[in-house]
Formats: C-alpha cells, structure tokens, sequence
C-alpha cells in the first residue's frame, strides 16, 4: 500500500506540472453615452463570480480576472485568445458578457414569472463550452478551462441584472435601481435593497436585505438552499411561499392567511389553472413577496432595531 500512494501521489504531481495557467487582469472605464432613470448594467458570465456594488460616482468601473487552464501551450494560447470580454453598448444599457465560448450571445425571449427586462442570453449547441463543434452538437469536445469573475462599481441609481452559471457567487450592494440575479451553481447576495428584486439560483442560498421595504412586486426561487430575507420593520406585503420539503419561518406577528388564489394563463390554444392556498398578509398588504424552493426553508424577518 505505501508504494501504490507514492504512485498515485508521483502521478498528481505530474499531472499539475503538466497543466498551463494564464492569468490576466482587465480594467476598463464606461460611461452611459445616454444618462436617465433608466440606465441599466446587464453582466451574463458563464464560469466565475460576479460582484457589483453602487458608489456616487457616473462612471462604471469595470475589473475581470481572467483565467484559462489547459494541458499544453498550444491548447492555452488558444484560450487566450478566443475567450474575451465582449461589451454591448446600448447608448444607455452597457452588455457585458464572454465571446469564445461556442456560444452566440444576443436577444433572447423572456417569458420567466417576474423576469427583468432581460432579453438577451447565450444560445448554442454547445450550452457556452469551451469547444469545438463545427456544426456537430455530438462532437464538442473542450480545449481549455476558463474562469471570468467579475468586479464591478456603478453609479448606485441603475438597475441591475447579472448572472452566472459555474464556479462562482453574485454578489449585489447599494444599489438603488431594480436589481435582478440568476445562477446555477452558486449563491446569490443581495444587500442594502430598496426597489424591486429578482433573485433564483439551482444550487445555493439566496439572501436577501432591505434597507427600505419595496413598493413593486419581487420574485425569489432555490431549488436547493435556502432563502434568507430581511426587511424593515413595518413590513405591509402580500407573500406566497412554496416548497416541496421545505418550511417557512417567520418572526412577524402580524400574518393573516388569505382565501385560495387561482392564477389563470394562456397556454398555446387553451388555459392552464395554478390553485395556491399558501397566500398571506403582512400589516397592512402590499406588493407580493413570491418565495419558493424545493429542498429548502425560507426564512422572511423583520429587523429589530
């Protein structure tokens, strides 16, 4: 047994001395060529974290770690050059998102429950790899491994949207402006809220904290986690809550049960009914505060002081 572990511990080794590593940092400075209330940061990342927080300043402060592995020089040179920061102006909405991946990157149809005005998303055969499909969904085969984590400052008023699959967290603060997230494999922070939010992530935790309690409608979904959301004292919501194996917790007194709700949709050519008895109101009512999971709690909390 000695032996075989000195084996398998030689084999690591060179197996580590074997991979090539890249590391790059980009930073870069925008400014909305049209400046209103409705300016907008979208950041669509496929491998990485992605931070953002608010600050007084006009102008977007962008930082990206970069980062590719491969087995040779020759598999990592071509990382780096294909996998690049691609940046979409829209005179008041800036893109920012990963070319190279095998992915196209563009306007996509957004027909989630409380979906943003986000419209655009990666599409490909190849679900954003690092590969090479020549047209053959059957024969993509990865090259290289990449990460992009993402740093940024932005004027606090904006609203917000990002997201990311793999290998990393969204973290959001002192925004002020709408803020939606999505994730995968990861969780997702958001912090010092005042507006309406969007939060829903597969494999992780969602934590939400208001430091005003919102007057518009918010939508927060984990498949796996848990939700944890802090409001303001005073909190006058509507709230749904939904789980297969999990509990909601509260320490708000004032809760009242409300009568079965029946939400009614078109669907292709007939109507598809959703019957849900797990409606309350917070104080006085207000905006919905839709939360759901499927193997986790929810915990929804007044601040005390």
């Amino acid at each position: 047994m000695k032996n075989t572990g000195s084996f398998l511990f030689m084999v690591f080794v060179s197996f580590q001395m074997m991979a090539q590593t890249f590391s790059e940092k980009i930073s870069k400075e925008y400014m909305f060529e049209k400046k209103s209330a409705d300016n907008a940061i979208m950041v669509a990342n496929i491998n990485g974290h992605i931070r953002i927080e608010g600050y007084d300043g006009d102008k977007i402060l962008l930082v990206v770690d970069k980062q590719i592995k491969a087995k040779t020089e020759e598999r990592l040179e071509k990382g780096k050059q294909q996998i690049q920061l691609g940046v979409m102006d829209l005179a008041d909405t800036l893109i920012f998102f990963i070319e190279g991946t095998g992915s196209e990157f563009g306007k996509k149809r957004d027909g989630r429950k409380g979906g943003s005005r986000n419209h655009y998303g990666y599409s490909s055969c190849c679900n954003g790899s690092n590969s090479n499909c020549n047209g053959d969904c059957n024969n993509c085969r990865s090259e290289f491994e990449y990460s992009m984590n993402f740093t940024i400052k932005v004027p606090k008023g904006v609203d917000v949207m990002a997201s990311t699959i793999n290998d990393g967290d969204v973290a959001v603060s002192k925004v002020t402006g709408k803020v939606s997230a999505d994730n995968i494999n990861g969780s997702i922070t958001l912090k010092d809220l005042v507006r309406e939010s969007y939060a829903s992530t597969i494999n992780g935790d969602v934590d939400i904290e208001y430091t005003a309690n919102p007057q518009k409608d918010c939508r927060f979904y984990t498949l796996n986690g848990d939700i944890n959301a802090w409001f303001q004292k005073g909190l006058a919501a509507s709230m749904s809550f939904e789980s297969f194996n999990g509990e909601f917790y509260t320490n708000i007194d004032k809760l009242e049960h409300l009568p079965v709700y029946v939400e009614k949709k078109e669907q292709g050519k007939g109507m598809k009914y959703k019957v849900s008895d797990n409606r309350f109101k917070i104080g006085s009512g207000g905006a919905l505060l839709d939360f759901e999971t499927f193997n986790g709690n929810v915990y929804l909390k007044e601040k005390t002081n």
